[in-house]
């Protein structure tokens, strides 16, 4: 039996371990692994989560007893020192010697820490491993106990961010401190690294560019940073992540080549100058470049795995894709293919919408036929799409702004039929999984759901970010073998939602138990409860106080919850149309409580800052005044929003005001699947922007256009008519039976505008069934509408009427006092919360 050595337990160690398990050979050869951590390999990728509560244990890359199930001998807390090559032996630090056949260097690299005087000083860190973040841990809270709290990141890379935000979560002041002009410099443009600054400073990180060290203030412990540019940032401590260097001393020491720069040198086999050894990961050198990702990391392991097993022909390619989708301190971030090009011979397109946090970048050949790459930030729901389009030269759109700007025309599917993929198209990059490899693993019986799937090919189970086009690529193999396709709500309820309106609906149910003990089991979870409630909400009009389980976390408090703990209010102002009267009443509500107060776009009047406890107060006010909750924490209608119309604008061609009051009136409270948004304009020149809406009305002569599941949010989409030179009776019969079929059968959080998309036929179907009422349906969704407009209650009204609802909103539940850690100051003459100073 042939013997194989890996030096390194790290992920792409064990991933290689994990392949070679895997092999048809695996019991021609003895695997035996060397890690010098104290632990089995664990999720490098999701280091920072061991901050928000992960153990090591739940960051392990496999089961405690995986290595011995598999007979392969794991040493921890174990470091190999010498390579003898002539012996084909390796020895540990204590002396003792392994023989091997083959030699896996999967050693990885170590933090790099830049030549800056004083870097030995006490409180200087690295952030690398489990042991860097309890050391980093542990010196947090003794700062905290000496009332010292500022601490500073030296890098704006992808780990560096993720480090100045777990030094942000042990309760310290963190500040970024990059060498660069612009963050994340090798993935992002200056448009996007202004976004994602833009959108980490508003969590409360302050962000230092084009700053370089010259030396650590400071005796023995760290007192500040010194500048080149004169200039100093006071810190108490700092974290080291600006960069890496792969972990070659062993290599050198026993004459393998290695590049200049470090890492040993390999070809496209992953050998290195000796025939009998292999190097993977992040300390091989590959067309002289290290890949810091983990994907080529896994890439090498399989070509090693096939090499030592006898697979020859099977190598690395030539050109390794840097392309990568990840979520930075809550903000999506991706960049694929030649992002940053700044040649003549292409064309950039670039979105960018400053008050969404959105920036979106795509490089196209000049002649328009190819996608080269792009930049995403804010919003990366489309990235697998692009990444797709651009791995695999598909044609383009007409107009390949669309492709970041949103589809005119019907649909809004970037890739069209998942199913005409080429099958070498590669859908999980981590595990180089394929399109292929997954359709035929459904096809040919190894693998029968989306869970087989994750746990066959791997696919979805590195950083995630493909489980969305894996699901639909399972959905749509399955549909083609004609086979059932169930998208259940959860473990706890396996039905979809409108079967789920169905049953409760029938069986008159009106507590979450009820539905659980009937129809599912366990005892429900984050899912299942808020998708149950809201179903009901449909049903019965019931509102979120009368509800056994709450729809939504903001639900609770009948408001929304704000970035530094205080709540909004925006009351109903239908249309848009307001008296002076009602004007001067929220003005002096505004004054009476110190609330920063602002116009929205849906021409409504929000107030901000509100502390909990005076949220019964507010409301009491406005409702005396005539006011009613307008639902802007709630999964239900926003607004209608309404141009002048006929009453004052001379090219107005219907009253749109007074339409777009009886509309929101109509459906104010209406609770759905996801918010919905409405408005009419009084003529074509769509002052109202009703076609970004998720239904919107557009005069015409001869009567009203009628548009449906428009979008305006991160993916825009423009509306589709329904219908056309229709009267005001007939708008409101339409809508009623669009948005409770929209209402039944949507899967739960789904806008509109996705669920048309997925709807069979599209547009022309719905037209059949809420026009010419194929399903003969109508009648029942009209007196259902009828129902839930005759059932509606102002939640706030009920709330500040009932005693047991009232008590939800004391800051304590010993004692009826506020909270005094909230602080604010002012800003363009209003008081803000200081987080946003």
């Amino acid at each position: 039996m042939k013997k194989v050595v890996v030096i390194g337990n790290g992920m792409v160690g064990y991933k290689f371990c994990e392949k070679f398990v895997a092999s048809e050979k695996f019991n021609e050869y003895k695997l035996t692994v060397f890690g010098e951590e104290p632990r089995r390999a664990y999720d490098r990728v999701h280091l920072s989560e061991y901050y928000a509560g992960k153990t090591a244990e739940d960051l392990s890359m496999c089961s405690a007893n995986w290595y011995e199930e598999n007979n392969i001998d794991l040493h921890t807390s174990e470091m190999i020192t010498e390579i003898n090559r002539e012996e084909k032996t390796v020895s540990n630090h204590r002396g003792t010697k392994y023989s091997y056949d083959y030699l896996v260097l999967a050693t990885g690299s170590s933090a790099f820490v830049p030549p800056i005087p004083g870097v030995e000083k006490e409180g200087v860190f690295v952030y690398r491993t489990i042991e860097d973040l309890e050391a980093i841990e542990t010196y947090a809270k003794k700062l905290k106990s000496e009332g010292k709290t500022q601490a500073a990141v030296l890098g704006g890379g992808l780990l560096g961010l993720e480090a100045a935000n777990a030094v942000k979560e042990l309760g310290l002041e963190a500040h970024v401190v990059e060498f660069a002009p612009r963050l994340m410099p090798r993935q992002l443009d200056q448009g996007g690294s202004d976004m994602l600054q833009a959108k980490i400073e508003e969590l409360g990180l302050h962000v230092h560019v084009s700053k370089q060290t010259k030396y650590i203030q400071g005796d023995k412990t760290i007192e500040g940073l010194q500048y080149i540019d004169g200039s100093e940032l006071k810190l108490d401590m700092l974290v080291i992540s600006a960069g890496i260097r792969p972990r070659d001393e062993v290599a050198k020491e026993c004459g393998l080549e290695t590049g200049l720069r470090g890492g040993v040198v390999v070809d496209n086999a992953m050998k290195t100058s000796d025939t009998s050894i292999y190097a993977i990961g992040e300390v091989a050198l590959y067309n002289n470049m290290i890949y810091g990702l983990v994907a080529p990391g896994y890439d090498m392991a399989t070509i090693a795995v096939s090499q030592i097993t006898g697979n020859t022909t099977e190598t690395m390619i030539d050109h390794i894709d840097m392309s990568t989708q990840l979520k930075l301190i809550g903000t999506e971030v991706a960049s694929f293919g030649d992002a940053l090009s700044e040649n003549n011979t292409i064309d950039t397109i670039v979105y960018e919408n400053k008050r969404k946090g959105i920036y979106k970048r795509i490089n196209v050949s000049e002649d328009g036929s190819k996608l080269l790459g792009g930049i995403l930030v804010g919003d990366s729901s489309d990235y697998n799409a692009l990444f797709q389009i651009y791995d695999t030269s598909m044609a383009l759109p007409e107009d390949p702004e669309d492709l970041i700007f949103g589809s005119r025309g019907e649909g809004n599917s970037l890739l069209g039929d998942i199913m005409d993929l080429p099958d070498d198209a590669q859908i999980c990059s981590c595990e180089s999984v394929s399109k292929g490899a997954i359709c035929d693993a459904i096809q040919d019986g190894t693998c029968n759901d989306l869970g087989d799937v994750f746990s066959y090919t791997k696919a979805g189970t590195g950083c995630g970010g493909c489980k969305p086009m894996v699901k639909d690529l399972v959905d749509a193999t399955l549909k083609s073998l004609g086979k059932e396709v169930k998208d259940t709500i959860c473990e706890h309820l396996e039905y979809n939602r409108q079967e789920l309106f169905d049953i409760i609906k029938l069986k008159g149910y009106r507590k979450f138990d009820d539905v659980l003990d009937h129809y599912g089991k366990g005892d429900g979870c984050e899912i299942c409860k808020p998708v149950v409630a809201s179903i009901m909400a449909s049903i019965y009009a019931d509102t979120a106080n009368e509800e056994e389980v709450i729809q939504d976390s903001n639900d609770k408090f009948l408001a929304n919850i704000q970035r530094n703990g205080t709540y909004s209010v925006v009351p109903r102002i239908p249309g848009g149309e307001i008296t002076p009267e009602k004007l001067i009443a929220l003005g002096e509500v505004g004054k009476k409580y110190e609330l920063y107060t602002k116009i929205t776009g849906g021409q409504r009047v929000d107030f901000f800052g509100a502390r909990l406890d005076q949220l019964p107060k507010i409301w009491k006010d406005l409702i005396d005044h005539g006011f009613e909750s307008g639902h802007a924490y709630g999964k239900s209608l926003r607004t209608v929003k309404s141009c002048v119309g006929s009453t004052w604008c001379r090219y107005g061609m219907d009253e749109s005001v007074s339409f777009a009051i009886e509309l929101e009136e109509r459906y104010k409270g209406l609770r759905s699947p996801h918010k919905i948004k409405g408005g009419v304009s009084g003529c074509i020149r769509e002052c109202a922007e009703a076609r970004c809406k998720d239904f919107g009305v557009i005069a015409v002569e001869g009567g009203w256009n009628l548009y449906v599941c428009g979008n305006g949010g991160a993916n825009p989409k423009h509306a589709e008519l329904l219908a056309e030179q229709i009267d005001n009776e007939t708008v409101i019969k339409y809508l009623d039976r669009f948005l409770m079929f929209y209402i039944r059968t949507a899967a739960p959080l789904e806008r509109t505008a996705k669920w048309l998309d997925k709807l069979d036929g599209g547009i022309e179907y719905l037209k059949q069934v809420v026009i010419d009422d194929t399903l003969e349906l109508v009648e029942e969704l009209e007196a259902e509408m009828a129902t839930l407009v005759h059932n509606f209650q102002c939640e706030w009204t009920q709330a500040i009427r009932d005693e047991e609802i009232m008590k939800r909103f004391n800051h304590f539940v010993n004692s009826d006092q506020p909270d005094d850690n909230l602080v604010f100051v002012p800003l363009r003459d209003q008081k803000m919360p200081k987080l946003w100073k």
